[in-house]
């Protein structure tokens, strides 16, 4: 059991969700409004794509750049087996917590929008990007990769598997790497 990771990992999200609702309240400097919750939001993504997932989950997931220049996303997801020490609970928190805040960071994108608070609109945009980053890699770690979200697609839309270049190893330690290569 994690319960220290646990908190971390939505002390972060819920911190910089609080301090943006809460922040005109308590402070009329927009500089340091916006430095704050940047800071926990970057905190939340460090914490959540380096700690919370390969504890609470077994999932972990980076991107490298080869000596070609050519960018390669890693997704790595430990056996079953190894994660028996992590309780369903705690990775029931942390995928409603990696779910759920994208979505209300979404939902600030358009009260910002609508009420014309345009000042607000980048801090908002940081918060959705760094939140569905995450996301976007554990889901890739979940699925195995593009080539198992391409399968389940395709068993939803009935359309054919789309090869992709994959590539997948099993490290030592037990963990399976799935990489998608390509640019960015």
């Amino acid at each position: 059991r994690h319960p220290l990771a646990t908190f971390f990992h939505l002390f972060f999200r819920v911190s910089a969700i609080v301090t943006y609702l809460l922040c005109d309240w308590f402070s009329n400097s927009f500089v340091a409004c916006f430095v704050t919750i940047l800071l926990l939001l970057s905190f939340d993504f460090w914490s959540v794509k380096n700690v919370t997932g390969r504890l609470l989950v077994g999932l972990r997931w980076w991107n490298q750049i080869d000596e070609d220049g050519k960018s390669h996303w890693v997704f790595e997801a430990k056996r079953v087996s190894t994660i028996a020490a992590s309780t369903e609970a705690e990775a029931r928190i942390f995928w409603l917590g990696l779910i759920i805040c994208p979505v209300i960071w979404t939902m600030f994108f358009f009260s910002t929008l609508f009420s014309l608070k345009l000042k607000w609109l980048a801090l908002v945009i940081a918060g959705i990007s760094l939140q569905t980053a995450n996301l976007y890699g554990y889901i890739h770690c979940k699925l195995g990769g593009q080539k198992a979200i391409s399968r389940v697609t395709s068993r939803l839309f009935g359309t054919a598997d789309v090869p992709k270049r994959q590539s997948r190893r099993i490290s030592q330690d037990g963990t399976e790497e799935h990489g998608k290569t390509g640019t960015r």
